[in-house]
């Protein structure tokens, strides 16, 4: 029995053998096409497929008065984020020093947040116990100067260059990269609104600024003005606190209503954020970007407010306070403030509420551009 189970175990273990020799075979051939016959396009496909996730701001609701005005808008800037690559210290000095210089050639303003001034060196903050506790932090002896302290960030940062006013340039971005979260996938922001003259440079050589990207955000607008001021509200950047309350639905970088309309109906006039995938070759050039999510806008509210009534109602109040000081009316007084409301007496609506004196609510919009 055992002497006729021998051929056929034989020829089993000689397929097997053909079978794994063949396998073999096939994964060569395979490694051999993946590595030699198109290694090099597989090289520079996979160079583009260092995908960075960017958020895409949604716009927040527009206000409009009874007839369909738009009291409260938004309108796209474009800010300037810079992501993390694999350059070098002096590679990335010299890379934010040209970026910053093509921003003020145009007159474009970037965010800058370090308390050191030169030429003459000075600290921003005025009180001494603000500066020890901004030295602190930043690992800087309490006692030191300006000068002192400047020349400390200078060495932490590798900065080279000699000139002191470019030197702080490229400070001020070390400084914010310092500050935030910074990586290959989440960017720093350098300068918020800037003009198309600038994006359109920075996009047509994007391989002299490694890492840098274009993100569109709406901006709130006031296209009356001062109008309506106390009514409408402003809304301004989140705080870290708020921040840990609402962080399921709002990141670090939102606007958050702050008064009146805007802080009210909050929930209603934020909307959903999208996003977009950003596609970076090694050196940090973009070479593709597509919205993968889109962003939902805040839902609109309309008031009952007239804007025709409502400036009428403004500038008559203001007149006539102005005239009850200047004691038009009888003695001279020390009127300096007041409030108007215009009803329609069959409904009860809301046709203007005056405030004076009044405020521009886009003021706080641009504190934080």
């Amino acid at each position: 029995m055992e002497l006729k189970k021998q051929p056929n175990q034989k020829l089993r273990y000689n397929i097997l053998t053909i079978i794994i020799y063949a396998i073999g075979i096939i994964l060569l051939a395979q490694l051999f096409n993946l590595q030699i016959v198109h290694g090099e396009e597989y090289r520079q496909t996979s160079n583009t497929r260092l995908t960075r996730e960017a958020t895409l701001k949604a716009a927040r609701g527009n206000i409009t008065d009874r007839s369909g005005n738009n009291l409260v808008t938004t309108k796209m800037g474009s800010n300037l984020e810079l992501y993390k690559t694999k350059i070098d210290n002096q590679t990335l000095n010299q890379t934010i020093l040209k970026i910053i210089e093509l921003l003020e050639k145009n007159k474009d303003t970037y965010i800058d947040n370090l308390p050191i001034t030169v030429e003459p060196y000075a600290f921003k903050q005025k009180e001494e116990q603000a500066q020890k506790k901004w030295k602190k932090e930043n690992d800087i002896d309490e006692n030191a100067t300006a000068e002192q302290a400047f020349q400390k960030l200078k060495e932490k940062y590798d900065i080279q260059e000699q000139n002191l006013q470019k030197a702080r340039k490229i400070m001020v971005v070390r400084y914010e990269i310092t500050k935030n979260v910074f990586s290959n996938i989440k960017p720093i922001t350098i300068a918020k609104n800037i003009s198309n003259k600038s994006l359109n440079q920075i996009r047509e050589q994007s391989s002299k600024f490694p890492g840098t990207a274009v993100n569109n955000e709406p901006i709130v607008t006031y296209p009356y003005g001062s109008l309506a001021s106390h009514v409408l509200g402003y809304v301004g950047a989140i705080n870290e606190q708020e921040y840990e309350q609402k962080k399921d639905t709002y990141s670090m970088n939102d606007q958050i209503g702050r008064s009146g309309i805007e802080y009210s109906l909050e929930e209603y006039l934020k909307g959903t954020d999208g996003i977009k995938q950003i596609d970076m070759s090694v050196d940090g050039s973009i070479t593709e970007e597509y919205i993968s999510q889109e962003p939902v806008a805040g839902a609109n509210v309309a008031l009952t407010i007239d804007a025709n009534i409502q400036l009428a109602a403004e500038k008559a109040l203001k007149e006539n306070i102005q005239k009850i000081a200047n004691g038009e009316y009888g003695e001279k007084s020390q009127a300096k403030a007041g409030a108007a409301i215009v009803m329609n007496v069959k409904t009860g609506e809301v046709l203007a509420l005056a405030s004076y004196p009044d405020y521009e609510p886009e003021l706080f919009i641009k504190r934080n551009h």
